[in-house]
Formats: C-alpha cells, structure tokens, sequence
C-alpha cells in the first residue's frame, strides 16, 4: 500500500503571490482572524482566505463576514472552516450561506430560496461529456464562475495546465476581467514561458491600469529574465500605484542592492520592515541595513 501524501503546506509569501494580496487585503484577513502571521496554511485555509477576498471584492464588510461567520460556528458548531465548507454570496446588503440545496441567512437560519434540485441534476448530467460543473448563471457571471475554478486549481502544480485552460476561458468571456489575466500571467511564469507570462501582466495592466499586482509580477519577471533595470521600474510602478505594497519594496530594495545602488535601497529594506517586522523576509532586509551605510539625513528617492 503507497505512503498518502502530506498535506501541501503554503507559507505567507506564497500566500500572498497565489492570492495577488494588496497590504490592505492582507490587514483585513487579518481582522477576519484568516491570516495568522507566520503560521503553515493549508489547501484549506488558502479556499477560505480567497473566498473572504471574494466577498470583500463584492462590497462585504470586515464586520459582516466576522458576523455571518459567528453566527454559522453558533448553529453547527462542528464548522472549522466555514468559508472553504459552505457558500457565503452578497445579496444587497446581506450576506447569505448557500450549501448545496438551500440558501439561508446565517443570523436567522431562515431558508432565502430553495434551490432546483431537478435542474441542478440536469445539468450535472449535461456536463459528463467535458467532466466541468457547468454554471447555474447568465453569460455575465459565467467569467466568475471559470475564475474561481481556476483558483482552485492553480495552488496544485498537477492542475496548473487546467487553471491555465481556465482562466483563459474567463478571458475569452470577459476580455476585460484583469484579476484573471494576472492570475494566467502568473502561472505562465511558474512555468517558465516569460513571453505569454509578460503578455498576460500587460493585458492586465491595460484593463486596470491601477492593478499593483501585475505591475510587481512584472517586475519579478523581469528580474527573473535579468533585465534589472525594467524590473526596478515595475517595483516603482506598483508603489505608485500602492505605497505600502511590503513585497514591492522588498523586491525593490533587493533589485537597487544589486545594481550597485545601496544607498537607494535602504529606504526600501527599511519602509519593508516598517510594514512586515514580523516575516522570515525581515531578517534579510535588517542583513541588508546592517551592511550598507544609511543615507544622510534629509535624502529622499
């Protein structure tokens, strides 16, 4: 009898480059009791986290999911993590919990709408022939429906070539869906191929032009290929676009020692550490500081 696999554990950095977290995402996780620090995370944990940022892309609250959370632990106390087990959908102003049949609001209990249960089985029969759970939505949301399937492939290297097929069906339905084309670009560049990986980060990019992630992940790409100075200038972007973006300026920081540009790159080991103390990546930015000369008082970038 085979050896069962262990568990794949994910640390924060890897967390944060598979979940494209903005510092500002990340704090509200942490309010959500979701991200713990330092702490291993689960394939599990890494469902519920991206569920929360789901629901806080849809205009919930930090309080209205902490709520609708508490009032689930209340009713089925068993619940260990009752984003990756139930649905949470925004409804106007409420948060509800979808599970396979039924939709109910968490505070009450009260049913919302009792699913279809003969549509629901036609359609799982209609999708035996291509083995994907066809989505119970208009067109519109069909994009929302590939990307989150594609999210949940693209934590397992096996599954990477599916969540690559999946997110470009998303932008095959809504060209304009930048979060995906990050994501696609991002896989591209795990897997090496730089050329589709940089095309995807810049189609992102021109849908929004304010997405910070792909501005960063251009920069690693860049670095990755050796071209430092383009990849300084994407830190650069991404801090504009989001100041207290930690990984931008670590990554920056690291790009500037390596060009020769020291002075430079210790206000970006030092606004890293101001932003991230407590992370495995602090101890090299303090190496960092404890070796190179501090500017003078007063220099700015």
């Amino acid at each position: 009898m085979s050896r069962p696999q262990p568990e794949r554990i994910y640390g924060v950095r890897e967390l944060t480059r598979i979940l494209t977290l903005t510092p500002k995402r990340a704090a509200q996780l942490r309010r959500l009791e979701l991200l713990r620090g330092d702490a291993g995370y689960t394939f599990r944990d890494l469902l519920a986290l991206r569920a929360a940022s789901a629901l806080l892309d849809a205009g919930a609250s930090v309080r209205q999911i902490k709520q609708a959370l508490a009032a689930l632990r209340r009713q089925d106390p068993s619940l260990e993590q009752p984003l990756a087990e139930l649905r949470l959908v925004l409804e106007g102003d409420r948060l509800l919990a979808q599970s396979d049949r039924v939709r109910f609001d968490p505070k009450s209990g009260q049913l919302v709408l009792a699913l279809d249960s003969g549509g629901l089985e036609a359609d799982a029969t209609a999708t035996l022939a291509t083995g994907l759970v066809r989505p119970l939505a208009p067109p519109v949301e069909q994009a929302e429906t590939w990307f989150e399937r594609a999210s949940e492939w693209d934590g397992d290297p096996a599954q990477w070539d599916d969540a690559i097929a999946a997110y470009r069906r998303v932008v095959v339905i809504d060209p304009t869906y930048a979060a995906a084309w990050n994501n696609l670009g991002l896989l591209l560049h795990r897997m090496g191929r730089y050329g589709e990986a940089e095309a995807a980060y810049l189609k992102a990019l021109e849908y929004d032009p304010r997405c910070c992630e792909a501005a960063y992940n251009l920069g690693s790409l860049h670095e990755d290929r050796g071209e430092l100075e383009t990849a300084i200038g994407d830190y650069r972007r991404a801090l504009e676009l989001s100041p207290d973006y930690g990984d931008a300026h670590f990554n920056l920081a690291g790009a500037l020692s390596r060009a020769g540009r020291g002075d430079e790159a210790v206000l970006h080991w030092q606004r890293y550490l101001e932003l991230d103390s407590g992370s495995p990546w602090a101890r090299i930015a303090r190496a960092h500081l404890e070796v190179v000369e501090p500017p003078e008082q007063g220099s700015q970038e």
